[in-house]
């Protein structure tokens, strides 16, 4: 049985197109925590720059400065790290979310889903496959804040291995710049992607107003698989949250209600 979880969801204000000053604002933020006393660190979505559509202007390399900054942290910290930023790669810019390990190994989702309404569809190239990452015996399913509005792209289904089924993934790990005049919709949602996929869930937003004006409340929160709070940051709150998933209560939710059995086959184009 896996031990339970620890993880530290940071919640923050983000300098408008300005990396050197989110490092330094994050760091500050993350002195805070004891070496060793989590097991994964968690930043909003394009956490370097804010929901910038300059992606041409702002993108960076892989291994560029934010994933140096990242790794830094992760050494520093003894614990992944890990958010989204903007990549480069070709002619193609992507709003990335990097899992950076202490060791220098990295794994990567494209967002799925890109805004249209803020004409992200213009300036990103869409991601086409999920990912699950393993890490300490927990499956964990990372997306960014619109795909949060699409549940079939994370919905968990049961897995069969040697005979036995175990599900797709245990947390879903949400990473945000999700604005203040939507954010009914953003508790809700979370609270929904909990309850049917029989997962705790993470969500991560910024806080502050960004450089065309839009506010951002956070409402950063860890979920059980019944969609109860079991930590939340408050509105408008600069700072951390540590929270611990018990792998116990998890699997005795899904031992009493085995809803994940009765879901639907399907496959996503």
């Amino acid at each position: 049985m896996p031990k339970n979880l620890r993880l530290t969801l940071v919640q923050s204000n983000l300098a408008w197109e300005d990396p050197v000053a989110n490092y330094r604002r994050l760091s500050r933020i993350l002195s805070s925590v004891e070496r060793g006393s989590t097991d994964l660190v968690v930043l909003p979505e394009l956490f370097p720059t804010g929901f910038s559509m300059e992606a041409k202007r702002l993108a960076e390399v892989p291994e560029g400065p934010s994933m140096q900054w990242m790794l830094e942290m992760a050494i520093g910290l003894r614990s992944p790290v890990c958010g989204s930023l903007i990549i480069r790669e070709g002619k193609h810019f992507f709003n990335r979310f990097i899992w950076m390990e202490p060791d220098g190994r990295y794994e990567q989702y494209d967002k799925r889903h890109l805004f249209r309404m803020a004409g992200e569809d213009k300036s990103y190239t869409p991601g086409k496959e999920g990912i699950v990452i393993e890490h300490k015996g927990w499956s964990i399913c990372p997306i960014i804040c619109y795909d949060l509005r699409f549940p079939v792209w994370s919905r968990n289904r049961l897995l069969r291995e040697g005979g036995k089924q175990r599900a797709d993934y245990d947390l879903l790990l949400a990473v945000a710049n999700w604005p203040s005049a939507r954010s009914f919709a953003w508790k809700q949602l979370l609270v929904a992607r909990a309850i049917e996929n029989q997962s705790y869930v993470a969500g991560v937003n910024r806080v502050g107003t960004d450089g065309k004006g839009i506010r951002y409340d956070g409402d950063s929160v860890a979920l059980d698989a019944m969609g109860s709070t079991i930590g939340s940051l408050r509105k408008g709150q600069n700072g951390l949250i540590n929270v611990t998933l018990d792998w116990k209560h998890l699997s005795e939710v899904r031992k009493k209600l085995p809803f994940l059995q009765d879901g639907d086959a399907f496959s996503v184009g």
